[in-house]
């Protein structure tokens, strides 16, 4: 990954996590956000979602070379609901996915039933005026922050993600 692009690590510093928590990251794709999490979460377990079975396999691959035993892979799409327990995370990840989703407020309620209560939300998406990427479905921050605020989210903190993306940090209510 291009570090002066997005920065997992450095990104993940807005949040304080904890070695034991449990963490979902909605569509993860090869898992550029699982790994450097799942090193963090070092006895805590870290699931990747994914409506796409080949870019699954690569992340199991990338964590078994890694000896990252702490990642799980299921295949589900997260505006339709997937096989997840609910209350069940501390932490979801939806990084580069809402300008992808039709059904934003469905893919935020679905981080709502999943998290447990207090649970925090982790958004990184490109800002409307990027100057690259798909320019399709882009949201603001501040678009999504309201979205958020209707489902039951309180928004904790909003910042710069690299170059053309910004972050937010949603908790549940």
């Amino acid at each position: 990954m291009n570090e002066g692009f997005l920065n997992p690590q450095q990104i993940l510093k807005n949040i304080s996590l904890k070695e034991d928590m449990v963490a979902c990251d909605f569509g993860c794709g090869s898992g550029g956000w699982v790994i450097p999490l799942a090193k963090e979460l070092k006895s805590g377990m870290v699931y990747g979602v994914d409506i796409l079975e080949d870019v699954l396999s690569a992340l199991t691959g990338r964590a078994v070379a890694e000896k990252l035993f702490n990642v799980k892979t299921i295949i589900g799409n997260v505006e339709k609901g997937v096989k997840l327990r609910d209350e069940y995370f501390d932490l979801v990840l939806m990084t580069n996915l809402l300008f992808q989703v039709d059904d934003k407020y469905g893919v935020l309620g679905e981080a709502k039933r999943v998290l447990k209560n207090n649970g925090i939300v982790l958004i990184i998406d490109w800002e409307k005026e990027a100057p690259i990427g798909s320019k399709e479905g882009r949201v603001s921050a501040e678009e999504i922050k309201e979205m958020a605020n209707r489902v039951g989210f309180s928004s904790e903190k909003e910042f710069k993600a690299g170059n053309f993306h910004w972050g937010l940090i949603l908790r549940k209510i």
